[in-house]
């Protein structure tokens, strides 16, 4: 028998995946801003467990949603799942703390969900979700203000193009009462054909609503069996354009029948649009669009998704709308609520492929590098006095210790600054301090030798100690100039 140790074959699952730094640091960035937009407009943090009862997220009569869940039994014997987002711990959240959290109430939540679907260009099946929520008001101003966020957030990331597509749960509830579908299961699938509309286009819309059509693959889809004049009727609204968001509830007006259920829609959309307006938000980046079906028979009202046109095939990066119904499920009575989540994963695929994000390999603004025999207290010294500073500093004690490995080191993670101690500086009560990343970009900026060796003694500096928190910091801020 062989003594050779038996090695474990490193792993990801499919569907999942590891975040080296340079995902890790923008990722970290972009939070923050989210995370400040968030608050800017009232709402505080919130946080629930990645692991809820299984009746808890399914309701007492389950749901479709049953599929896609990872389910197991804790140490009890209960049946429970991963989270499959954070909308529906919210929701018990306010049943469960309702003196605690008074309503009006407005969180935000950032964590990973986990659905077991199959994976896809920026889609995981452990992937990360940032949700804003509102309870307590069914007010369409409050609908609005999500739609602001979603477009601000976008604006403040630097996206140059993007479209929130809004709709309203009313409004396709007027439009299959006109048509006469009543019921449920032929209502979710006139939904179901309807969102694939950007997908497989008008045409085989129509085959779909109708008879069904074979796919590519030579696989029947089967239709809904509407009369062409239903589908007509259906095209023409799903089909409606205009140029402004008034217009286009002008257009939808004229399009539905004159019942209080489509009054009522056309009322709510164009209250909206007065909101949208009153907010500044643009519009050309959020714009009422009939087609969109995605989620509604989950939502109440309106519902809302954001897509970036250069990046489709990651689809919706964001999405929500208001869902009243949904505390319903703890408690004998409804409490209104609205919100939406960012898909970060899906999010950060969408800007690396946009070249809008660069990789960032560190932090680390200073590196402490030695020359010769230099005890390590006095390296950590060093480093503790521009870490005071508030200078994100590394103190290199890598088995490669000649000076091109530790330069090597500060060039392999983009560390802009150096500060090398010798025995000589030790002695003298001085210290070396390299500009790397100027040093670099004149290397490749300059092919002549002279020329480079006279453009780069502006690039390292010899200081007396006590100056030398000063000089790292004048390097930092020409680079960030």
């Amino acid at each position: 028998m062989s003594d050779q140790k038996q090695h474990v074959d490193p792993r990801t699952l499919k569907g999942f995946q590891d975040l080296l730094p340079e995902d890790l640091i923008h990722r970290k960035q972009i939070i923050r801003t989210i995370e400040e937009i968030f608050e800017k407009y009232g709402f505080v943090p919130l946080e629930t467990p990645a692991l809820e009862h299984l009746d808890v997220l399914l309701g007492t009569g389950g749901e479709e949603t049953n599929k896609d869940l990872f389910r197991m039994e804790s140490p009890e014997g209960e049946e429970i799942s991963l989270r499959f987002d954070l909308t529906v711990p919210f929701a018990r959240l306010l049943a469960q703390y309702p003196d605690k959290l008074k309503v009006p109430v407005r969180r935000y939540a950032i964590g990973p969900v986990w659905r077991a679907d199959k994976p896809g260009p920026g889609r995981f099946r452990q992937f990360t979700q940032f949700d804003v929520d509102a309870a307590g008001s069914t007010s369409v101003a409050v609908d609005g203000e999500i739609i602001s966020i979603m477009c601000e957030v976008m604006v403040t990331i630097g996206v140059p193009e993007f479209r929130v597509l809004i709709n309203n749960r009313k409004l396709i509830d007027a439009l299959l009462d006109s048509c006469g579908i009543h019921d449920i299961a032929r209502q979710k699938h006139v939904l179901r054909v309807v969102d694939k509309l950007q997908k497989v286009g008008m045409d085989n819309i129509r085959l779909e609503l109708g008879p069904g059509r074979i796919d590519k693959s030579g696989d029947p889809i089967p239709g809904v069996k509407l009369d062409e004049s239903v589908i007509d009727q259906i095209v023409n609204f799903i089909s409606i354009k205009g140029t402004s968001r008034s217009e286009i509830v002008d257009h939808l007006e004229q399009q539905l029948p004159d019942t209080e259920l489509s009054q009522d829609a056309i009322t709510e959309m164009r209250e909206l649009a007065e909101v949208l307006t009153a907010l500044g938000v643009d519009e050309g980046h959020a714009w009422f669009s009939p087609s969109l079906a995605r989620g509604l028979d989950y939502y109440t009202g309106p519902v809302f998704e954001t897509v970036i046109p250069k990046a489709p095939k990651f689809g919706s990066v964001m999405g929500g709308g208001r869902y009243n119904g949904l505390v319903g499920r703890f408690l004998d009575r409804e409490i209104p609520a609205t919100g939406m989540s960012v898909g970060l994963d899906r999010l950060m695929a969408a800007l690396k492929k946009l070249k809008l994000v660069t990789p960032v390999k560190s932090t680390v603004q200073a590196l402490v590098v030695t020359l010769g025999d230099i005890p390590a207290s006095e390296t950590l010294k060093i480093a503790s006095e521009l870490r005071e500073a508030g200078i994100r500093t590394e103190a290199y004690f890598g088995k490669k210790n000649r000076m091109k490995d530790q330069l090597s080191h500060a060039d392999k993670y983009e560390i802009p600054v150096a500060i090398i101690i010798g025995e000589d500086e030790l002695a003298n009560g001085q210290v070396a301090i390299k500009d790397l990343h100027t040093g670099k970009q004149l290397k490749e900026d300059i092919g002549d030798r002279d020329e480079y060796r006279k453009a780069g003694k502006n690039t390292q500096v010899t200081v007396a100690r006590s100056e030398m928190v000063a000089q790292v910091q004048t390097f930092l801020n020409d680079l960030n100039d």
